[in-house]
Formats: structure tokens, C-alpha cells, sequence
């Protein structure tokens, strides 16, 4: 049940979503034929993706009825841009004699600071997650341009790798990242008072001040994404079924996607987007829940990927890296569950009796997926989920000792 005055995503910020859809499903093509080095790629391509939305998924959050539609609508084009750019990165268009390199990464860099301006502008200071305000890792980002080949990819991970460490640690001190802007204001309005540029009322310029979120429409917000790359996971099943002999391999292999889908879904419709059984998100921290909802979301794209190569050829072994990126992108979702059950103080007996073996089961499968079918290999990690959702919480009844004489 939804408590009464609730906020809820608006029209516009559902319409945002769609972008989303069509750039996760073109991020997931990426891994059907994969190496190490397209993983890792993947994990930066993605993160950019997800930390534009997520930046003005914090500032529709903080502004409510005054989200500016044409803030929303630059992110919107910008994250379709990136989505286009997307398969060509790092892949030399045999046309152009190039690679859609530079194409993503400026998309990317202008979206972020579109996204930074207008939360400053609003005169909120996104303590919760500075980065989505700061963007500490764009330099490097903008320094790969004047590069190429993998100088140019190790750039943009040490910008991945600012983003969240800056965030988490300055999110610690709110207090004083809220000083620093201030100073910094001060220090703007003086300046144009010297220069007789201040033209507007003082009150119009901003007194910076911690934003205050609203964690229900967050975890809303949130939620959605899950549910967003969890329908990337079906069109990867239902696609690579089209036009093909349904016989029984491809049948199996079908019931273990969609079972293990449902099941994914019914673990954050049950405990929320932790999957942690009583821990609501929230009380989460986001400098906690964000990037734990990256990874979780991440993983399930991976899945998704994987899950389109089994329907392709249900019957026949996976090689390569497909089964590493079918089992382990299961494996990061339940981790970074665990993560969060551990740091939250879930019960003991969920943490090693059902987060920690749903972690290191998929890789075990993985290791053998080459010696079984396919749609086996699914059903294994069907297992593995349906273990997670089969845990019931002790109550206070069965957990009290029998009455002796």
C-alpha cells in the first residue's frame, strides 16, 4: 500500500525512461560475444548510461513540480545519442575509417554538465551524491578525447572511479561540502560586485543548502530501473525465439529464463531493490544504495545478454565468455545484495545460508557450463534464484525454545 501524499514518477520522467530502455538493450548486444576487455567496456559504457539518469532522476527527486522539462528533454536526447554510439565504440566503422568514440563521450559529458547546472541553478546541493552535481570524473573523460585506443578506455574508468569514490567519501561530510559551495558563491557574488555585473536580487543568486530528498519517490524511481533492465532480459528471450524450430531444448530454456526473471522481479517486489528480506531502501543510505543499485542493475543486464545467447542455441554448449557473463552477471546482482543485507545487519542465518551460496554458486556453474546443455545451464541458475526466494524470515514464535516440564 502506498502511503497517503506520496509522490509518484511524473509523465515526463516515465517518458524519460524509454531512452533508457533502447540504450540498455543496445549495451546488452555488446555482451553476446564476449571477452574480458567487452566487459569491461561494457561497465564504463553502462555506467555512463546510468549515472545521467540517475543525476536527473536526483533532481526530478529534489525539485518535484518544478523539474524543468527542457533539463529532462537535454538528458533525454543525450543519453539517445550515446545509445546509438554505443555498438561503434571501440568498433571501426568500415565507412568512416573511425570509431563513435568521441560521439558517446561528448554526448556523455555534455548531459552531465547540463545535469550539474540545473541542480545549482535550483540553489540544492546534492550531498546524498556529489558527484551527480560536481562530476569529479569528467575530466578524465575530456581528456580522452586527445586520445585513442586504450588509453582513451583507462581514462573514462579512472572517471567512473573518481565519480564514486568522490561521492562516497564527500557524502560523509555534507556539512562541509555545503561550506565549500557556499564560499564558493560568496566568493562569485563579490566578484561580480566589483565588476558591477550583479544585476539581479541577491535572493535570485542562491544560498546553497543540502538538498533534502524524498525517499519514497526514490526508491520508486529505482525500483523502475530494475524494472526496466528486467524487460531488457525478456526481448533478449523472446527475440532469439523468434524464427526458430521451438523444440523442447529451446522450450526448457525459455520456462528457466522466464522463471528466473519472475524471480528476480519477485525479489524486489518482496523486500524492495536490496532484495534484502526487512530491509527497506528507504533506510538506505544512497551513498550506499546507489552504487549497490549500479551493480545490481549492471548484473542484470548481463544476465539479460546471456540469457539471448542460451535461446539462440539451447541444445549446444556455451564457450567463450558467454557463461562467465550469464553466471557472473547473477552473481554481481546477489553480491551487491549481500552487500547491502551485511552492512544493514539482516539475519545471519540469511546471510550464510542464502545471500553468500547464491553468490558463489553461479560461478561454480559457469566453470562447467561447458560440459552441459545450455538451457541446463539456466535451469541451474533458476535454482540458485528460487533458493533466494524460498527464505522465510524466523518469527518470534518459531524461534522460541520448546516448553520443557
Amino acid at each position: 500500500m502506498t502511503e497517503a501524499g506520496e509522490r509518484h514518477a511524473s509523465w515526463l520522467e516515465l517518458f524519460f525512461d524509454l531512452v533508457v530502455v533502447v540504450a540498455v538493450a543496445q549495451l546488452a548486444h555488446r555482451l553476446q560475444h564476449p571477452t574480458w576487455a567487452d566487459v569491461a567496456l561494457f561497465v564504463l559504457l553502462y555506467y555512463a548510461v546510468w549515472s545521467i539518469w540517475t543525476s536527473l532522476t536526483l533532481y526530478s527527486n529534489v525539485r518535484a513540480d518544478q523539474t524543468r522539462l527542457r533539463s529532462m528533454l537535454f538528458g533525454m536526447f543525450g543519453i539517445a545519442v550515446m545509445a546509438a554510439a554505443a555498438p561503434d565504440v571501440a568498433h571501426v566503422i568500415p565507412e568512416l575509417h573511425d570509431t563513435h568514440d568521441s560521439w558517446f563521450a561528448a554526448a556523455y559529458v555534455f548531459c552531465r554538465i547540463s545535469a550539474s547546472r540545473t541542480l545549482s541553478a535550483s540553489g540544492a546541493v546534492m550531498t546524498a551524491w556529489p558527484a551527480a552535481q560536481l562530476g569529479a570524473g569528467l575530466a578524465p573523460w575530456s581528456i580522452g578525447f586527445f586520445l585513442e585506443g586504450t588509453g582513451r578506455y583507462v581514462l573514462w574508468g579512472l572517471g567512473v572511479l573518481f565519480d564514486i569514490v568522490f561521492s562516497v567519501i564527500q557524502s560523509r561530510r555534507p556539512e562541509q561540502l555545503v561550506a565549500q559551495l557556499q564560499a564558493q558563491a560568496d566568493r562569485l557574488r563579490a566578484r561580480e560586485l566589483r565588476r558591477g555585473l550583479l544585476g539581479r536580487p541577491a535572493q535570485e543568486i542562491g544560498t546553497p543548502k543540502a538538498a533534502v530528498l524524498d525517499p519514497a519517490h526514490l526508491g520508486e524511481r529505482l525500483g523502475l530501473f530494475v524494472i526496466i533492465v528486467l524487460g531488457e532480459a525478456v526481448m533478449q528471450v523472446v527475440l532469439a525465439s523468434s524464427g526458430r524450430n521451438w523444440d523442447w531444448p529451446l522450450g526448457l530454456a525459455a520456462v528457466a529464463g522466464f522463471g528466473l526473471i519472475v524471480s528476480l522481479w519477485w525479489l524486489t517486489l518482496r523486500y524492495g531493490l536490496s532484495a534484502v528480506p526487512e530491509i527497506h531502501e528507504r533506510g538506505l543510505r544512497p551513498r550506499v544504495a546507489l552504487p549497490a543499485h549500479f551493480a545490481m542493475t549492471a548484473g542484470i543486464t548481463a544476465t539479460a545478454a546471456g540469457l539471448g545467447v542460451v535461446a539462440e542455441e539451447p541444445a549446444g554448449h556455451l564457450h567463450g565468455g558467454v557463461p562467465w557473463v550469464l553466471c557472473g552477471g547473477l552473481a554481481v546482482y546477489f553480491a551487491a545484495s549481500a552487500v547491502l543485507g551485511i552492512a544493514s545487519g539482516a539475519e545471519r542465518r540469511w546471510i550464510w545460508g542464502w545471500a553468500l551460496p547464491s553468490v558463489v554458486v553461479p560461478p561454480a556453474i559457469a566453470a562447467v557450463a561447458g560440459l552441459v546443455p545450455a538451457w541446463l545451464v539456466v535451469a541451474l541458475l533458476l535454482g540458485v534464484a528460487l533458493w533466494r526466494v524460498r527464505y522465510r524470515a524466523r518469527t518470534p514464535e518459531s524461534s522460541l525454545e520448546p516448553a520443557t516440564a
